[in-house]
């Protein structure tokens, strides 16, 4: 049931937003010549797909989880973008086609190895992933992997409809936070 809400959710999210998207482009294409980022994460069964975000970090910026990158890898407008959240927009993306759900356990970069051992032992890769979630609400990022797929698999196993849509009404009114970076 939830797909068809990931589905219809994405899609008017996407097409109510355009102007909103439209902008953040075009300022993005100022702040770094490049405003969209694509990184292999893991999904659905481990399976790599491309995550799709507006980019808030330089060009040269290594391709480590957040928690590990510097903040002086991240841009002014980077900084507005994730403070404000407008970074994960795109994601809309990624929900529309079936990579990922708006609720869901966040997905993670292949090379986080402690995490992938501690959800896999915990089968959260058995849901797509998503843009939110119990660890985002609760302020649970991916620098404390056994914490976060322990959140991720409790979620995942009280999840219902009303917790769904209980997530992302937190989400968009502010509770929770991106990944910490290092000062």
């Amino acid at each position: 049931m939830t797909r068809i809400f990931d589905i219809l959710f994405s899609l008017l999210g996407l097409l109510f937003l355009s102007p909103i998207l439209l902008v953040l482009i075009v300022t993005g294409y100022f702040d770094t010549r490049s405003p969209i980022f694509r990184q292999e994460r893991v999904g659905k069964r481990m399976k790599q797909f491309n995550l799709v975000k507006f980019r808030s970090m330089y060009l040269n910026a290594p391709s480590v989880a957040t928690h590990l990158a510097s903040t002086s890898s991240i841009t002014p407008f980077g900084r507005f973008l994730r403070k404000s959240k407008l970074d994960e927009l795109p994601q809309l993306w990624n929900v529309f086609v079936g990579d990922m759900s708006l609720v869901g356990p966040r997905p993670n970069l292949f090379n986080q190895e402690e995490l992938i051992k501690e959800r896999d032992l915990r089968g959260v890769y058995s849901v797509r992933p998503g843009i939110t979630g119990l660890a985002q609400i609760n302020k649970i990022d991916m620098s404390t992997p056994q914490l976060l797929a322990e959140t991720d698999s409790k979620m995942i196993k009280e999840l219902n409809l009303l917790g769904y849509f209980k997530y992302i009404l937190l989400t968009v009114f502010g509770k929770g936070f991106g990944d910490r970076v290092i000062e």
